[in-house]
């Protein structure tokens, strides 16, 4: 196997391109290259890992890095089997520096062992985006249909949306291409803006890119199969049909998906109404997860989705099959949280409109559905007035005499309306620097009331993100990357100190999987046993390890986290520790000090346990 990664170094602006070669060992994949360059050109970089390809399964997902145009700092996002096509190419990673001077389309082919062909085509992107399917989904049929002839192969596409112009939140999208069809599966690099960045920075609103180039890829399953029957005495098939089937289908709850498990899971740490449900007593908690959630969206969802075994991939074989949709629509948890439950939706059909307006739009899903709740609480509180906002009503915001499915819609309707607003920038809408920002313009004009109901975790002077959808308080970390699994989430009570160091252990373990270009859906497995496959394939497993340590190290070299902002936050750690005790009859007495500072001061005690677990990180994540 070839021991350089090659990178692909295109200038945007000019569209001058070359070729480098980095030898194996500097560098291992994605994320630690992409660092190095990121820091020396603040590229947008996106590629594979060295198993793109194999016969392992999860090992294609494509990784995308940079410094993010929402968080402030170094990013890692990834997306489901768009890697597969990218080895086509035949090198491990793309590097863009410069800017078109109009919104141009990135084109890359490859036919065997000719020269990768470069282009850089302009686009009339706003008229792309307003016809067709209209947004994300409008380019990508434009760009399919103006290029993919061109292709020996069924080629892939990466697209962005109107949210790339006007906000720094901004994502990409993709989708599987198959027999020349586009799929109606889209995957997602959400996190991060780094379709801000494409099109921002780059000029670039969508790439599209394949080929016929075969090099030397990991397809020997005898091996396989030995390297994981020694280790877990089963064949790999096996093991990862076992490690998967939370994604899948798992008998246990009678539901599969992370929409599914999550949900059926949950009880009592329901997230609902922009995070009010933390002030309620848990039986009325599991009241609303009953009523709302077990009864009617989760059902729909079990009824039209599994019992249906409407289930797909991202675009690579995988048993997996973790891409649970209703026709149209993809049904993944975080988003149909933050643009459900959390928005006051606890209907499919509501949440279906609005998750599909925001994907459109190609908002990172996520961190849109935390704005759009906190804006609805603020309607509904009277911080906000509905015509400071472009809106004509309030929400329905209370579980008390809620109608599942009209009050629903109507939050969903209201929430479409304000993601009109944002791209239009109406009203008092401009997200161009971030939600973080207009917030804390707002708190400078009302009062902080109207920052405090605000969910997000803060970096440097403008970075953001709002958090993955768990109640714990691994989810508001001081880590130099957050609104990832870059964190510990467990549902139990750690001690700030110790839960820094699990932090900076998951940080670590991630970037195993990520580096090598691999779902973590696999990692039950795959943190385990990449490193083996490193050193069984390359010789240099210990050399990988201490790869990834002192690249923890040096994206943390650049944390520069900020105490929480919003009074909610410091609610949700605090209410956090409280059901612990209160529920869990947890009486650790860690956890008992804890609460009686929160009981004393709750500013003091909540800026104490911040830095702890900030210590933990730090102590854990040095070089030396």
């Amino acid at each position: 196997m070839d021991a350089h990664q090659k990178v692909l170094l295109v200038d945007a602006g000019s569209g001058f391109y070359r070729v480098a070669r980095y030898p194996l060992g500097d560098f291992f994949g994605p994320v630690d290259l992409g660092l190095h360059l990121a820091g020396r050109y603040n590229s947008l970089n996106f590629g594979v890992g060295l198993l793109a390809g194999s016969i392992l399964p999860g090992s294609n997902r494509l990784i995308f890095t940079g410094f993010s145009t929402n968080w402030g700092g170094f990013y890692v996002s990834t997306m489901g089997g768009a890697g597969l096509v990218f080895d086509n190419l035949g090198i491990n990673l793309v590097s863009l520096v410069g800017k078109a001077p109009t919104p141009s389309i990135l084109y890359l082919n490859r036919t065997h062992g000719e020269e990768i062909e470069v282009r850089i085509e302009p686009v009339e992107v706003h008229k792309v985006w307003r016809n067709g399917r209209g947004g994300v989904y409008s380019l990508l049929d434009h760009v399919f249909e103006r290029f993919g002839g061109q292709y020996q192969t069924d080629p892939r596409i990466l697209a962005t949306g109107p949210a790339a112009e006007t906000t720094d939140f901004g994502s990409i999208v993709s989708v599987p291409i198959a027999d020349g069809k586009l799929s109606t599966v889209d995957t997602w690099a959400g996190r991060g803006g780094f379709g801000s960045k494409m099109l921002q920075q780059h000029g670039i609103a969508a790439v599209i890119y394949g080929g016929t180039f075969v090099d030397e890829d990991f397809r020997d399953r005898k091996v396989a199969d030995q390297w994981f029957q020694d280790k877990y005495n089963k064949k790999l098939s096996a093991k990862d049909f076992e490690a998967t089937v939370k994604y899948r289908y798992d008998p246990k709850f009678e539901t599969g998906g992370t929409f599914g498990v999550n949900y059926a899971t949950m009880g009592g740490r329901v997230l609902a109404f922009n995070y009010r449900t933390i002030y309620l007593d848990e039986a009325e908690r599991l009241e609303l997860h009953q009523k709302f959630v077990v009864e009617h969206y989760l059902r729909q969802f079990n009824e039209e989705t599994i019992a249906a075994k409407q289930q797909h991939i991202c675009g690579e074989p995988c048993p997996a099959v973790c891409k649970k949709t209703n026709g149209p629509f993809k049904k993944d948890y975080e988003p149909y949280q933050t643009m459900g439950p959390l928005c006051g939706i606890f209907d499919q059909r509501a949440a279906e409109k609005l998750n599909h307006r925001a994907d459109a739009y190609g908002f990172d899903a996520i961190s849109v559905g935390g704005v759009l709740a906190w804006l609805l609480d603020c309607l509904d509180q009277g911080v906000l007035a509905p015509d400071e906002l472009g809106v004509a009503s309030r929400p329905a915001f209370s579980p008390a005499g809620f109608a599942i499915e009209a009050d629903s819609m109507h939050n969903a309707e209201l929430g479409c309306a304000l993601l009109d607003g944002i791209v239009q920038r109406r009203g008092r809408l401009d997200l161009s620097e971030g939600a973080r920002k207009l917030a804390r313009r707002w708190a400078r004009d009302k009062g902080k009331q109207v920052l405090d109901p605000f969910v997000y975790v803060a970096f440097a002077r403008k970075g953001w993100i709002v958090p993955n959808q768990y109640w714990t308080p691994g989810a508001l970390s001081p880590m130099p990357i957050m609104g990832k699994y870059y964190m510990y989430y467990g549902n139990d009570f750690l001690p700030p100190r110790s839960l820094g160091r699990i932090n900076a252990e998951r940080f670590r373990n991630e970037l195993v999987m990520d580096n090598l270009g691999a779902c973590r859906f696999h990692r039950l497995w795959a943190e385990e046993m990449l490193p083996e496959i490193i050193g069984a394939l390359f010789g240099k497993k210990d050399e990988y390890l201490s790869r990834i340590a002192v690249t923890a190290s040096r994206i943390n070299s650049r944390n520069s986290s900020i105490f929480w902002e919003s009074e909610r936050n410091a609610d949700c750690v605090y209410t956090f520790l409280r059901r612990q005790r209160e529920v869990e009859n947890n009486t650790r007495p860690e956890l008992l000090a804890w609460l009686d500072k929160f009981h004393r001061d709750r500013r003091e005690a909540a800026l104490e346990f911040w830095y702890e677990v900030h210590k933990g990180i730090h102590e854990s994540l040095r070089e030396f």
